[in-house]
């Protein structure tokens, strides 16, 4: 996959000062959006990307495991750091220490559902919690020079749904822009998201609202900005084994076509790319364990996959990753777009 130009395109935007290409963005996504992965997502098109979310209190604590997280490359760029906490002070003094290390911006999470972040009374916890994410969003604003972002839900449950006020709490501590989930705490992720809570949002806020959830093909996210109006669209589990879906929606965008799918050599030729990226930032060991699910993303639904995919997860070694995927991308070569990874 070669790099994707930049421009022209129309659609761009500005987040606080940082001016971004395009509207299609990579979200935040625990155990995924990792450097590799936030490298290959902006070469392919996304025009800003997210890292995981990083806890607040193993940043101030100079974890090592912690600050790992925050290494990126400068091709990265424009590029946000995640922080989660539910202590203002802390949460401030994470800001201040993660923003040393060059991000574009400081983004906070108040969305995250899980059962450990959501106890210790950060994530979609701040959803119940208002005057606390305010407190969060003021310390966080004083205590860096960058723009600083907020993630958040539509509410706690379905008996609570406050994202609009959520969304204006935030804006007036002088957050730069709002990132809308519009699911309930107590959705997690299942069910669907309701995008007339992102629209709901835009309306009421003066700063770019950008919106999140069951954006899954390049015509979901020209429908989520046609419907809800949102500035930029944030598309996280549709990009896992999928980077194109990025230049795709560009090309969508831009021209009313989408970009020609990638053929299952350009799946593997890319898988390549990205286990050696892997192995480059974290070692063998964890980068081919690391590897596995991406693997399994590159290949679904072509003939032969869920063989390759058996195989691959059980190879605990990077030259064997990479001869099992030569071996396939010979086949579909001489396959002759029959686009089978097995020959059968």
């Amino acid at each position: 996959m070669t790099a994707r130009s930049t421009g022209p395109y129309t659609a761009a935007m500005t987040i606080g000062g940082v001016a971004l290409d395009g509207r299609f963005l990579l979200a935040p996504l625990a155990g995924i959006t990792d450097s590799p992965m936030r490298l290959l997502c902006r070469r392919a098109g996304a025009s800003m990307v997210w890292t995981e979310m990083v806890s607040a209190e193993g940043i101030v604590r100079g974890g090592e495991k912690t600050l790992a997280l925050l290494r990126f490359r400068e091709e990265e760029r424009p590029i946000a750091f995640q922080i989660f906490g539910a202590r203002p002070e802390s949460m401030a003094r994470a800001a201040a220490a993660a923003a040393a290390m060059g991000p574009d911006v400081i983004d906070l999470n108040a969305g995250c559902p899980a059962k450990k972040v959501v106890k210790s009374g950060a994530g979609s916890a701040l959803m119940r919690d208002l005057g606390l994410l305010a407190e969060i969003a003021s310390a966080v604003v004083e205590a860096s020079d960058l723009p600083v972002t907020v993630k958040i839900r539509s509410g706690w449950d379905v008996d609570s749904p406050n994202a609009v006020e959520a969304a204006r709490t935030v804006e007036a501590r002088g957050v730069a822009a709002v990132a809308v989930h519009p699911r309930t705490r107590a959705q997690g992720f299942t069910g669907s998201a309701d995008w007339s809570i992102v629209r709901a949002v835009k309306a009421e806020l003066g700063i770019p609202v950008i919106g999140s959830g069951d954006v899954r093909s390049p015509e979901d996210a020209l429908r989520m900005m046609s419907e809800t109006s949102c500035d930029a669209v944030m598309i996280g589990r549709a990009a896992v084994g999928n980077p194109w879906i990025f230049g795709q929606s560009r090309d969508l965008e831009a021209t009313g076509n989408a970009s020609t799918p990638p053929s299952l050599a350009d799946r593997i030729e890319l898988a390549m790319r990205h286990a050696d990226l892997m192995i480059e930032e974290k070692g063998e060991k964890r980068g081919v364990f690391e590897m596995r699910k991406h693997l399994v993303a590159y290949f679904r639904g072509f003939p032969g996959a869920s063989r390759l995919r058996a195989e691959l997860v059980r190879i605990d070694e990077h030259e064997r990753v990479r001869a099992r995927l030569a071996g396939a991308l010979a086949v579909a070569g001489r396959a002759g777009g029959e686009e089978n990874v097995d020959g059968s």
